[in-house]
């Protein structure tokens, strides 16, 4: 479709949410736009009463997405050549453009429900922009960054799976093995794909490598002694060394139930420490404030 006479310069334009259609900016709005993102049309008129209930709605939709989709008003009476350009014959129509193209649209006045369901085919999701951030920062290999986004866009997305995939690939390259199985655990058997799989394959490699002789040693002496804290302790600082957090702070937390203050409360600065490193808003680090919590509390 093309407009005569409206031809502008290409020029950067304002990430605009609602905007009047004249001449002058037909060309720049309705179609050079929809090539960046989706421009909703509201062609309608003074006289016209259901175009009075309509657009208070996509106005209201506009200004809450906030520049996904740009909302070009027409005024039909105005702007008949524009109007008879689209074909347009009864009002309030609304046109969805993309790509230059109107691709969707209705007449009449539907409710807000209505309105957003349309949208919603066309416009991103809201958690597609944190996962777009994380993984552009999983390919800078800054991972620790990327896993609140994660879990921001895990959440927002009603917890698919491709996601949760990605959280552990994150875990994984922290050498946070026990977050990683934690998340390969929730993911049921219809997503677990070569992705899954190979996840799964690299979390195993870890867990063998991470068994060294001075871990190993610890672990067959604290099975000869378990009641021996000081024991019990470095074998926690070389699980916490190996990145083996979950294990760390189980035997970190122990310690701390039999004696509060034990190496004058070394036990607890580990702990806290281990919890530092992992971040507040860590599963694991949640898990194990809240049993501190009830522990000392």
């Amino acid at each position: 479709m093309t407009i005569p006479n409206m031809s502008l310069s290409n020029m950067n334009v304002p990430l605009l949410a609602i905007v009047d259609i004249t001449l002058d900016n037909a060309q720049q709005f309705l179609i050079d736009e929809s090539f960046n993102r989706p421009v909703v049309v509201d062609f309608w008129a003074d006289w016209c009463g259901p175009c009075k209930n309509l657009m208070p709605v996509l106005e209201k939709l506009a200004n809450e997405y906030a520049g996904a989709f740009l909302l070009a008003k027409v005024n039909a009476d105005d702007q008949q050549m524009i109007a008879s350009q689209f074909g347009v014959r009864s009002l309030p129509t609304v046109m969805v453009m993309q790509d230059g193209q109107p691709i969707d649209g209705f007449t009449g006045a539907l409710p807000e429900m209505q309105v957003r369901e349309l949208l919603a085919k066309y416009l991103p999701k809201a958690w597609e922009a944190p996962l777009d951030q994380a993984q552009a920062l999983m390919a800078a290999e800054n991972f620790a960054d990327a896993l609140p986004l994660l879990r921001e866009a895990h959440e927002a997305s009603q917890q698919l799976a491709s996601i949760a995939l990605l959280m552990a690939q994150c875990h994984v390259a922290l050498n946070r093995i026990d977050n990683a199985e934690a998340i390969l655990s929730t993911i049921k058997m219809t997503d677990q794909d070569a992705y899954y799989e190979q996840l799964t394959a690299q979390i195993a490699l870890k867990k063998q490598a991470a068994k060294t002789p001075e871990l190993a040693a610890l672990e067959n002496a604290y099975a000869e002694a378990p009641q021996d804290l000081t024991l019990r302790y470095q074998l926690a600082l070389q699980y916490q060394q190996e990145s083996l957090y979950r294990p760390a702070l189980e035997h970190l937390l122990d310690i701390i139930r039999v004696e509060r203050n034990f190496a004058e409360g070394e036990a607890r600065k580990t702990f806290t420490a281990i919890i530092a490193v992992l971040g507040k808003a860590d599963p694991l680090a949640i898990e194990f404030q809240r049993k501190l919590f009830t522990l000392l509390y």
